[in-house]
């Protein structure tokens, strides 16, 4: 029996120890290296090699679907799966731009990660049907790439002049920006913009 190896990143100390033992419970799993942060994923597939990446989307350092673009870049050969707790189809949508082999809800069964975790190490790619359905119906990001880089920082707390200075901008331009993406989202407000872009997760 050919064994698959794991890399599981999740950040809760008590949730990462739940899933190692219930993947070891699998003859044909081994979980090769556990880490707490997804700025710790590319450095330790290096290290250990594994067949899956199992990683929680939302990590300190370097959130899940960043390190998994970055892991399939470094190490090719290591299929990723992602897990979220929140099901929002412009999440799944991110989650295929980065070349993701599959993407599990974290109130699957148990059995559900097992059976993942072997087909996306076969080649198949894995999605929950239901939330394929929702990313199929779901509108596209009215967006551009500049537009949410803009309102990713203010959803982080950044001013205007804070944002000017990141993306070496004028602070008229971010101005502009925001007024731009409120308009399209057709929000009330900037704090009403980003609640729209995060429910339909355009930001992380």
């Amino acid at each position: 029996m050919l064994t698959i190896k794991i890399l599981l990143a999740e950040d809760v100390h008590m949730v990462r120890g739940a899933l190692v033992a219930l993947l070891e419970l699998e003859p044909d799993l081994q979980v090769v290296a556990s880490v707490p942060r997804g700025d710790l994923i590319v450095t330790s597939a290096l290290e250990a090699r594994p067949d899956v990446a199992v990683i929680d989307i939302d990590l300190p350092g370097v959130d899940g679907l960043t390190a998994a673009a970055e892991l399939h870049d470094r190490l090719p050969d290591c299929r990723t799966l992602i897990l979220t707790s929140l099901g929002r189809p412009g999440t799944l949508r991110r989650a295929m731009a980065a070349r993701v082999s599959g993407f599990l809800l974290k109130d699957s069964p148990p059995n559900r990660l097992a059976q993942a975790v072997r087909s996306v190490a076969a080649g198949q790619r894995v999605i929950d049907p239901e939330l394929a359905l929702s990313a199929w119906e779901a509108p596209d990001n009215p967006l551009s790439p500049r537009e949410t880089q803009v309102l990713r920082l203010a959803a982080r707390g950044a001013d205007a002049a804070e944002i000017a200075d990141h993306l070496f901008l004028t602070q008229g331009t971010v101005r502009n920006y925001l007024t731009a993406i409120v308009d399209k989202l057709n929000a009330r407000n900037r704090i009403d913009a980003i609640r729209i872009a995060e429910e339909a997760g355009w930001i992380p």
